[in-house]
């Protein structure tokens, strides 16, 4: 007998729990880990161990902003309510960044591609210019405002070099990841594609490790309902 194909319903529970529960884990993720390192780790300049759990929590704060950026394509869940939430949650945990905000230019991004609608590209294409024009974009003035009440209440709970280190520092280094690696890299130059976007090589470790599968990003245009984690299957 034939093997039996899921139902439409059987694969809506499946991108919902899926989907959900690697949303979820990345949040929790990032807060238990920046809780250790904000109250028990303890700085040590010469220790391997520091730069990494810096990588580490730079990836997760990534890891953040992709699942917003998931949410934003209602790639977590069918559910509204659900995408909407998480997608809220996360971006504004990634430096209080406003969802609503992020919503609108994504999608103008996608519309316009490489244009100058297009709220992501810098005709200059000179890299420099091209990041402050792309930060310029999203910080608001009310952002840097609650990044500056926040960290001085963190300050009065955990000891000043590790609120910088693991919470500010991941959180700048992960908005260059982001850039160079969903921006920069696949938008910068000609493209004769339809996209007008160039994409990684395959090599689907580097591609999780440098920006979750976001280097597939020809990939991503063409299939932007596709969540992170199911991406690299788009890999043509």
């Amino acid at each position: 007998m034939p093997a039996m194909q899921p139902s439409s319903s059987a694969k809506d529970l499946y991108l919902t729990s899926r989907g959900t529960l690697i949303a979820g884990g990345i949040i929790v993720g990032w807060l238990l880990l920046l809780l250790f390192l904000l109250g028990s780790y303890t700085i040590n300049w010469s220790s391997p161990l520091t730069y990494l759990f810096v990588w580490l929590q730079t990836h997760l704060y990534t890891g953040l902003f992709i699942t917003a950026h998931d949410a934003m394509h209602g790639a977590i869940s069918p559910k509204p309510v659900v995408n909407k939430r998480l997608g809220q949650l996360s971006a504004l945990l990634f430096a209080f960044n406003s969802y609503n905000k992020l919503f609108p230019k994504h999608h103008e991004h996608h519309r316009f591609v490489a244009s100058d609608k297009d709220p992501d590209y810098h005709a200059s294409q000179n890299f420099f210019i091209w990041y402050f024009s792309f930060l310029k974009q999203y910080i608001t003035w009310w952002q840097i405002v609650a990044m500056a009440i926040t960290y001085n209440l963190l300050k009065l709970a955990f000891p000043q070099e590790n609120v910088v280190l693991f919470w500010i520092v991941p959180s700048l280094l992960a908005t260059l990841q982001l850039f160079y690696f969903g921006t920069y890299l696949p938008h910068r130059g000609e493209h004769s594609n339809r996209h007008k976007s160039g994409s990684q090589r395959k090599n689907h470790l580097w591609a999780f490790l440098s920006c979750y599968f976001f280097g597939y990003h020809w990939e991503h245009h063409n299939h932007p309902g596709t969540p992170w984690w199911q991406l690299w299957k788009k890999k043509r």
